[in-house]
Parts: structure tokens; C-alpha cells; sequence
């Protein structure tokens, strides 16, 4: 194909707060070159935010503004434009969505490389900006729940009783906990129990599939599960981990699991000892990274996640669309994203229209 030399894209020079003009700012760079290998070469069509953005944002280059700009972005869906000579998923023409690879440049872009094994086809029923919101929390709340905790996928077997497994869900109204709850709606028997305060948040998570709601801000949340899951419960997923150990210890039955997501750094694992509670990490960056063996895991999930929306047992949870991607609609995202009280996600589309 005839190569064009740039391309459009939004980059960061040097780390900081969201308004620093060096942080997200637009320019022209060179054009992601044929690609090579397992690459294909993507033409992005709509993209999403995600937490890892706006952390890497800010930290990037904290000692040493670098020349070399940064392109963030790890959530995308657009069309292949040409493949590397060992690919041999997708087809030129095909509309894939993918998260990517946390070590490459990413979506903020016009275009991009991405190893096929961790890109899907993305969902026939859902436009570009609904399907964005999707693949990096599809695939963290997927391992999570099936790689990390191992948990059954017996849907069959649920019948609505009170003696089923449970899972809790901490943080049930941000990107990763609704897809958790979907996945676990969908394709287990597992009572969910999540942990919401605002009444947005508590409606947002009903509609995903939880079971019960219990407001983390209660003095007596942890009665509460308790009343919920009298046995304990079996599995939790933890997107807020600090302040939350003392929770666990109180509400996990003996031998059971937890997967966290988030960074917390100092927490007192100690005091799971007692009950031997399993404590999991999830970073579904980590098999990309590492070349893991298994890294084609991913395009797996990202299929399966596909079928799933078009059969209408897991939707989108984009909650807001915003256009288009330069460098101040993503400071608007980023300021919603690191607000804190985002309920599902925010996407960015190339163009003025939801697509």
C-alpha cells in the first residue's frame, strides 16, 4: 500500500497534570512503517480512557522531559489496513478492537501496530465508540475471574438460591467491576455482591448483574455482607484494595481468593494469614509485556467477549462519547477519569458522530 509519511496523533512530552500543554498535546509524527511479523497495521476509529492512562501521563519522564514524544492509549477499534507476513487472523477490511501493548506507542493516534494475538473481531452489534469501552476491561475482568481466581463457568446451575457461591465486587461502577459483573452474570452460578455508594453507581450495578448492593460507606458494611453471604464469601474482586484488608478478613471464608487491579502499595496482607486467604494480582498488560507463551489468550478473550455482545448477554459500558481526539477532548477525559467518580467509561471518536 502507498505509504503516507505522518499522521496525526495527540503526544506526551513530559509527565504532570492533564492541562500541562507537554502532557497530551497534539502534533503531526511519523507513520507506524509496514508491519513486520505478527503485526497488523490498524486505522483507529474510536479509542477509550482508561486509569493506566492518566497514572502513566503523569509519571512519564518524571526526572527528564524526553524529545522522543509518547502516544498513550490502550483501548481501540478500527479497521486493518495491512498485515505483517506471519499474521494470519484478519483480513485487510477487518474491524478489530483491541487494549494493546502497555511497552508500545498506543491509540491516541490515526494508527497503530498491534501483535494480532492480542486483537479480536470486534462486535458486529455495537458502533466504534460502544465497542471502545471494552477490550482492556474485558480481558482484566475475564482473567481475572477465570485465569487468576479459576472460578466455575456453570451458568446452568444457577437458580437464584440464597446457598450459591459468592463473589464481592470492590469498585462494581468503574470499567473493570462492570465487566466483572457482567462476565459473572453471564457465565456463572456466583451470587454477586457489590460494593456501591452513590445511587448512580448502585443502579449502574443492578443493571450489570449484581445481585445485591451493599453502600461501602455504612459503618456496618461488613454486617451487612455478612447477613448476604452468612457462609463467606468465596471470591472478591478488589479495584480499591487500601482500607479494605480488614473487610476481607471479615466477610472471606476461610481458603478463599482474592484479585486485585489497583497500585496500592502498602497493604497488610498479614492479617489474612489467619483464614489463608489467597491474594491474586491482575495486569492484562502482563502477558504482551513478558512475551508470554500463552499471549494469544488474549485474542481468545476478546472473541469470546464479542460473541457475548452479539448475543446480548454482555453490553458496552460506555456511558459518555466525546469528540474528537485532540489533545483537549483528552484532557476532558482525563479530568473526568481521574475524578473519581466516573460510572462506566468515557470514549473518544475520530470524527463528529457516534460511529
Amino acid at each position: 500500500m502507498a505509504e503516507e509519511s505522518e499522521m496525526s496523533a495527540v503526544v506526551t512530552f513530559e509527565g504532570g497534570s492533564a492541562d500541562n500543554p507537554k502532557s497530551l498535546s497534539d502534533a503531526m509524527v511519523a507513520r507506524p512503517k509496514s508491519p513486520r511479523g505478527r503485526d497488523i497495521l490498524v486505522r483507529i476509529h474510536a479509542i477509550s480512557v482508561n486509569p493506566v492512562d492518566t497514572k502513566i501521563r503523569a509519571s512519564a519522564n518524571a526526572t527528564s522531559p524526553s524529545s522522543s514524544p509518547l502516544i498513550l492509549g490502550w483501548d481501540a477499534v478500527g479497521e486493518v489496513v495491512e498485515t505483517g507476513p506471519d499474521a494470519s487472523f484478519f483480513s485487510v477490511g477487518d474491524r478489530v478492537w483491541y487494549a494493546g501493548d502497555v511497552t508500545r506507542q498506543g491509540s491516541y493516534a490515526a494508527y497503530e501496530l498491534v501483535d494480532e494475538r492480542i486483537v479480536g473481531h470486534a462486535p458486529a452489534t455495537l458502533d466504534d465508540a460502544h465497542a471502545a469501552a471494552m477490550p482492556l476491561t474485558g480481558i482484566t475482568a475475564w482473567e481475572a475471574l477465570f485465569d487468576k481466581l479459576r472460578v466455575d463457568r456453570t451458568p446452568a446451575s444457577n437458580d437464584g438460591g440464597d446457598d450459591r457461591q459468592s463473589l464481592l465486587v470492590v469498585g462494581a461502577a468503574g470499567g473493570v467491576g462492570s465487566m466483572v459483573i457482567q462476565l459473572a452474570h453471564a457465565l456463572t452460578s456466583l451470587r454477586i455482591i457489590a460494593l456501591a455508594s452513590r445511587e448512580e453507581s448502585r443502579r449502574w450495578a443492578l443493571d450489570m448483574g449484581a445481585d445485591d448492593v451493599v453502600d461501602y460507606r455504612d459503618d456496618d458494611v461488613a454486617a451487612k455482607i455478612q447477613d448476604i453471604a452468612p457462609n463467606g464469601i468465596d471470591w472478591a474482586f478488589s479495584a480499591y484494595s487500601k482500607g479494605n484488608i480488614g473487610l476481607f478478613n471479615a466477610v472471606m471464608r476461610p481458603f478463599g481468593e482474592i484479585v486485585a487491579i489497583d497500585d496500592e502499595k502498602n497493604l497488610d496482607w498479614y492479617s489474612l494469614k489467619d483464614k489463608a486467604l489467597s491474594w491474586h494480582w491482575e495486569f492484562m498488560f502482563a502477558r504482551p509485556k513478558h512475551h508470554a507463551d500463552d499471549m494469544i489468550r488474549q485474542h481468545d478473550i476478546l472473541e469470546k467477549i464479542a460473541e457475548l455482545v452479539d448475543s446480548g448477554a454482555v453490553r458496552s459500558t460506555m456511558t459518555m462519547n466525546l469528540s474528537p481526539v485532540d489533545a483537549g477532548t483528552l484532557r476532558k477525559a482525563h479530568g473526568m477519569v481521574e475524578g473519581g467518580h466516573m460510572v462506566g467509561k468515557v470514549t473518544l471518536s475520530r470524527d463528529d458522530r457516534v460511529r
